[in-house]
């Protein structure tokens, strides 16, 4: 379930910004729309989980509609060639796929005697699948070199991601039974957004960390939209296989955390996350295909301190802020943030600054690109590291 789960994530979202310039000669502005249809969907996801899938029905039954749904979708997106027809079908698809990242969860911990323990063994599984599929696409399948690039042939990762949607939607119908929630039922439309944890906001440590969240979400919005296309217009080979050098990053960033945490704390840990960001970006800027592709390899294989440093511990210093009482809400909160109006924001700017660099000739002053989130993430970092005083968070490993 985990593996399919994010091998349909990364089947396609990957190089969603490559297709929607390539295949559909989309514009930098609709290609953020496409990507914010994501947030779009982080949006709406807990309305479906906490006042259809909590409620009513078991969640391995609504995980299997929600993906035989999207199967369908996919193969619409397949099938489209311009951005009008596209859009409707991209906006469904992540209505329904955001969702199942919080269903696969609650199945996967329905099953568990001791989650703290087993969960991490089984969500390395969509690790790997995310891996697989950039693997397969660049070096199985050879859908994003520079000759089936120009032959169209990128639209086929959405239809292996339909099949392997079709696929995981029969398969969840048998997967053991996780029943509608009792506690559900009396729980208000504000404690399903997370929004009963906005009184947290009143301590200025957690203000400042949910406003560092929020912005620094665009910075990682250009990560998304832009760096695929950025790699394959620069004739970087097999982008796609390269860019899974970033998962396998976060696996080992992600075993190197507890001890980072524990020996330098949140505030620097934070802080070194921010900084990754800003050397990622410079990286990219002054990068190239030839002699300097090293800088690439190194910018994408800093994805693991970029994402691990700042949005795991993001996780770990809310669950220590909120409590018992607002444990859930809090992390509601914090995934609205970020991946609804954070990312929100993120894929509308990556969208006007690479209109912005568009040259004449149809390719894209990359430099220019790139430094715009280089800075952002300095200027985060910079406002947090000033206004945020260090404090002892308790890491349970």
């Amino acid at each position: 379930m985990m593996f399919l789960e994010f091998f349909i994530w990364g089947g396609w979202f990957v190089t969603l910004g490559t297709f929607m310039g390539n295949n559909l000669g989309a514009t930098g502005a609709e290609t953020g729309m496409a990507f914010s249809t994501q947030s779009w969907g982080a949006i709406i996801a807990p309305f479906i989980i906490g006042l259809i899938a909590d409620r009513y029905f078991n969640a391995e039954r609504i995980l299997g509609v929600l993906h035989l749904f999207g199967a369908v979708m996919m193969y619409q997106m397949y099938q489209s060639s311009d951005f009008a027809t596209f859009y409707p079908y991209v906006l469904g698809y992540m209505i329904a796929y955001m969702p199942t990242l919080g269903l696969v969860n609650s199945i996967s911990f329905n099953q568990m005697k001791d989650p703290a323990k087993e969960f991490s063994v089984v969500r390395v599984f969509g690790t790997i699948g995310w891996i697989a599929a950039g693997l397969a696409i660049s070096y199985l399948f050879l859908w994003d070199t520079p000759e089936a690039l120009q032959a169209g042939l990128l639209k086929n990762t959405f239809l292996m991601v339909a099949i392997a949607s079709a696929v995981l939607g029969i398969f969840s119908f048998t997967l053991p039974k996780n029943p509608p929630k009792a506690q559900a039922q009396g729980q208000s439309i504000s404690a399903i957004l997370g929004l009963d944890a906005l009184k947290l906001l009143a301590n200025r440590n957690f203000l400042m960390f949910f406003v560092a969240s929020i912005l620094i979400c665009i910075p990682l919005a250009f990560y998304y939209q832009n760096a695929n296309p950025f790699l394959a217009e620069i004739g970087v080979a097999n982008p796609t296989g390269k860019m899974t050098i970033g998962q396998m990053s976060e696996v080992f960033f992600m075993l190197l955390l507890p001890f980072f945490f524990k020996r330098f704390g949140f505030k620097t840990t934070l802080i070194a996350g921010m900084v990754a960001w800003t050397l990622r970006y410079v990286l990219f800027a002054f990068g190239d295909a030839g002699a300097q592709s090293y800088m690439l390899i190194l910018g994408i294989a800093l994805h693991g301190i970029c994402y691990d440093f700042f949005f795991v511990s993001g996780q770990i210093y809310t669950d220590s802020k909120a409590g018992d009482q607002y444990k859930s809400a809090a992390q509601g909160l914090i995934t609205l943030a970020t991946y609804g109006v954070g990312m929100l924001a993120g894929f509308w700017v990556a969208g006007q600054i690479t209109d912005a660099y568009l040259l004449a000739d149809g390719t894209h002053d990359w430099a220019q690109i790139w430094l715009f989130p280089a800075g952002f993430a300095l200027a985060v970092m910079l406002l947090f590291a000033l206004f945020f005083k260090n404090e002892k968070i308790e890491y349970k490993a």
